[in-house]
């Protein structure tokens, strides 16, 4: 293949714009190695040379001290003393001071021998380590006397070469009368200096010289044995004096010593002497010339290779597929479509390549299509009409199934207007009764059927709910264990009533084994038990009702099977009765009523509690619906399940655990409840119970009397005055408070909770107070037993309980005035507050209808929305006022 033109520019461009940068990157590299090899070599031999200052300076400080403390030994002074002849121990107090000698030489290897000289020279008292006799004299010793010093240290060089040290310490008297201390003579310590010698021997490099110069330019220490007593020129000595006030890494050399040129670092030490450490340079820039052949001959082959290997591989890559690419094209535009090009590397090439295969391949297909539409032109116009007649017959068939749908809409508008209105007509004329009616005969009645109704209302309201929660995907179910002999009990005691209302007959049947406890969701299980139960009594006239419960252990499934005599179902009927908003037939609605919402929420929930509900009925014998629910048992087959296998096992039983004992149980508890009311119903439950709480009015209370009183257990507010329960949660816990917290507050949502849990309680209970729930969670924290379950009933009837109620109502003109003043000024945080507290009080006192109406204002008032918060602060004093009413017509009467 001939060179392209483009191959050649490219060629052109490349080479000086790869050949330039590697030429500049050579220079600068050869340019720099020089100069960064002496820094690095020159931080490396300044921080060795300090070091091994650093390092000499300790040794000799540690021997000054050493000396010091020696001298001012009470052994030395009681020697030293003027009687030492005269009263005959002398003796003595030398065997003593030779002791003390031997110990400091012991303690410190390096020390050779330890004399007392006396002013005039004379040893009074000489140790030696390698038992020498004391010296006759040093050679330094007319300097001694010359100087004023009290401490000094001389370093002697001995014939062999070996430099020993010497530390002297002066000794004056201890009479403080005298203007002048009396001098009584001089310690000399003799070292051998074993640190000098290894810090001379170490070396940042290989061969290195180390020295260690006196000011006269001796060579005391040397790391070449051979240089020690030898010395340098008052030149050479000159030329380290000033390397070492440069403190930097420079070139000189030492005739005196060697020929080398050697770059050298010096510094000057304490009494006149030297360091230096010195590098021959051809060494020291060897590695750096090495690194300079190896750059360039990098560089010249780059030059020389790279502009090659780039051209090479731009023109595999792109030129040769351009050149192919081009050709192709030019095939295509003279009319020849067999072109393909070949496979490429799946690149932005390859992609153009296959581009180009699928354009050529489309264009192909065109006229493929082009020919065929020219020869079946009338069998496309004949298909094309028949498919637009079969899209009219589907469109004909959608628009019947939106007519049924919009009918179906309309037959359950009716249903729940119905359904919604016939409680609603019990509910609001029973009211109107017992508004206008003086009799109080009926009154009972009356309101049972208002809260009958209610109920039905609530449930209706519920269904529409959970089936809205259903159809979003947003309905969440739980996983706890659950009791299955307590769960058919709760369903027994619902539906066995209703039953016997119909004078029916209710039968259940344990088929054993089964496992006593599962994992499930026991509120969502019952819904569905107790509504398909229920719809069983509603359609049976006469018969029974039965449920049997069976365990599939192939499956881990449990299967509820609720059967009836009543009416039945046809298969048609059996098809729909899952769907929602139908029932059987609409005579089934105007007969029984209903809103067609249960069995299609029954069975939506079983799915998502791992399972389904399944229906089997005859038309006028009855019907039998299976619900079958997944167990979760656990899936380590080493782990036991505990079954029920006997029937005396099917009786429920009632943990004695979770209650409390008839003795009182001694246990510290705090409450903190800034509501006066609260605070003493609380108080009083527990002292039914046989404990005496302590009461904090806020949260600052609350955690200053838990920091200084141990209690077993609080009991939290969450909205108080000066502190809040959450605020007081959380300092409790960052104070190191482990003891339980339990949250006690009329906001108890799910988010809300999360955050009362994540701030550190350890349950939260909602106001109005459950007693049961108040024990159970007590007990399973406090672990007492239970004194008395009639305690609850004879608490509500007692005078105690009585006179608080009475002083609560007593209380209520008091709120209402502060209602309705917060009310006028328009002081929306503090009515806030207030209904928050009436809303707790007043629920626990049973006035519903301020409890809901202080709810209700303060959920809208703690929110952004402040719309209807007038219509709702009006509805709070409104319901004090019919209150206040109602007590003084009971007065009256």
């Amino acid at each position: 293949m001939k060179t392209s033109k483009l191959s050649i520019r490219l060629l052109w461009y490349i080479t000086p714009l790869v050949i330039l940068p590697l030429l500049f990157l050579g220079g600068f590299t050869l340019t720099n190695v020089t100069s960064s090899t002496q820094k690095q070599a020159e931080i490396i031999v300044s921080r060795f040379v300090e070091q091994q200052q650093q390092k000499m300076f300790h040794y000799i400080d540690s021997f000054h001290s050493t000396t010091k403390l020696l001298s001012a030994s009470p052994v030395l002074s009681d020697f030293l003393a003027d009687d030492l002849r005269d009263n005959g121990n002398y003796t003595r107090r030398l065997g003593a001071l030779m002791d003390v000698f031997a110990s400091y030489s012991e303690a410190y290897p390096d020390i050779i021998s330890v004399n007392l000289v006396s002013s005039d020279g004379q040893s009074d008292a000489y140790y030696s380590s390698n038992l020498n006799t004391a010296p006759i004299s040093y050679p330094f010793f007319s300097q001694v006397l010359q100087s004023n010093l009290r401490q000094q240290q001389f370093m002697v060089q001995k014939q062999d070469g070996t430099t020993s040290l010497y530390f002297i310490q002066r000794i004056y008297s201890a009479d403080y009368y005298l203007k002048r201390p009396q001098q009584l003579g001089f310690i000399v310590v003799h070292v051998e200096p074993s640190i000098l010698n290894t810090s001379i021997l170490e070396a940042p490099y290989n061969n290195t010289l180390n020295l260690l110069l006196t000011s006269n330019g001796k060579i005391l220490f040397s790391s070449d044995y051979d240089k020690r007593g030898q010395y340098i020129s008052e030149y050479e000595l000159q030329q380290i004096h000033d390397l070492a006030n440069l403190s930097k890494l420079s070139t000189i050399e030492l005739s005196s010593i060697d020929k080398v040129e050697r770059m050298s670092y010096a510094i000057q030490m304490s009494g006149g002497y030297y360091y230096v450490s010195t590098i021959p340079k051809a060494l020291l820039y060897q590695s750096g010339k090495a690194i300079s052949l190896i750059t360039a001959l990098i560089v010249i082959i780059s030059v020389i290779t790279l502009p090659m290997l780039i051209f090479i591989v731009v023109r595999n890559l792109l030129l040769n597929p351009i050149e192919l690419l081009g050709a192709a094209s030019h095939r295509v535009g003279d009319g020849d479509l067999s072109v393909y090009l070949p496979a490429h590397n799946n690149d932005e090439v390859g992609i153009l390549f296959n581009d180009f295969n699928h354009m050529v391949n489309q264009i192909r297909h065109y006229q493929d299509e082009l020919e065929e539409y020219k020869h079946h032109l009338e069998d496309k116009v004949e298909s094309r009409t028949k498919a637009l007649e079969t899209m009219n017959s589907q469109l004909e068939v959608a628009i019947a199934q939106a007519e049924q749908a919009n009918q179906l809409k309309s037959r359950f508008l009716a249903n729940m207007s119905h359904e919604i209105r016939t409680p609603l007509t019990a509910i609001m004329g029973f009211t109107e009764q017992l508004l206008h009616s003086n009799k109080t005969s009926g009154d009972a009645l009356h309101l049972s059927t208002i809260l009958r109704n209610s109920k039905h209302l609530l449930e209706l309201i519920n269904n529409i709910l959970d089936l809205s929660k259903i159809e979003a995907e947003k309905l969440a179910v739980e996983k706890e264990p659950l009791d299955i002999v307590q769960l058919v009990h709760d369903i027994d005691s619902i539906i066995r009533p209703l039953s016997q209302e119909k004078r029916l007959n209710c039968n259940i049947n344990f088929h054993l084994p089964l496992p006593r406890i599962i994992n499930s969701d026991s509120t969502r299980l019952k819904q569905i038990l107790i509504n398909i139960a229920s719809n069983a009594v509603k359609f049976t006239e006469q018969g029974l009702i039965e449920l049997d419960i069976t365990y599939n252990s192939d499956l881990q499934l449990i299967e509820f099977a609720i059967k009836d005599s009543g009416i039945g179902m046809s298969e048609r009927e059996v098809e729909r009765v899952f769907k929602p908003f139908e029932q059987a037939d609409t005579t089934t609605t105007r007969r029984f009523g209903g809103t067609g919402l249960g069995l299609c929420i029954s069975k939506n929930l079983a799915q998502l509690l791992g399972g389904d509900v399944y229906v089997t009925s005859t038309h006028g014998q009855g019907s039998c619906f299976c619900v079958q629910i997944a167990c979760n048992l656990p899936a380590d087959k080493q782990q036991t399940v505990p079954m029920l296998t006997e029937l005396s096992q099917l009786t429920p039983t009632k943990d004695l655990q979770l209650s409390f004992a008839e003795n009182s149980f001694d246990a510290n508890i705090l409450v903190a409840e800034d509501n006066p009311d609260n605070q003493v119903l609380i108080k009083l439950l527990l002292q039914t119970w046989g404990l005496e709480p302590d009461i904090a009015n806020n949260g600052a209370e609350a955690v200053e009397m838990a920091l200084v009183n141990d209690y077993q257990l609080i009991i939290m507010d969450m909205q108080m005055p000066v502190m809040g329960g959450l605020e007081a949660t959380q300092m409790l816990r960052h104070a190191a408070f482990n003891g339980p917290i339990i949250a006690l507050t009329a906001n108890v949502m799910k988010d809300d909770v999360n955050t009362y849990l994540q701030a550190g309680c350890d349950e939260a209970l909602a106001k109005p107070i459950d007693k049961d729930a108040l024990e159970s969670v007590l007990v399973s924290y406090l672990n007492i037993e239970k004194d008395s379950q009639n305690k609850w009933d004879s608490l509500l009837n007692s005078e105690k309980f009585q006179q608080i109620n009475d002083n609560y109502r007593l209380k209520l003109p008091g709120y209402l005035t502060d209602v309705t003043q917060l009310y006028n000024n328009g002081e929306w945080e503090q009515l806030r507050a207030l209904a928050h507290s009436l809303k707790g009080s007043a629920g626990c006192f049973g006035f519903s209808n301020i409890h809901h109406a202080a709810a209700t204002l303060e959920d809208n008032l703690r929110g952004r929305d402040h719309n209807r918060r007038d219509y709702l602060a009006l509805s709070l004093i409104e319901a004090i006022k019919y209150t206040l009413q109602q007590e003084q017509s009971l007065t009256k009467k």
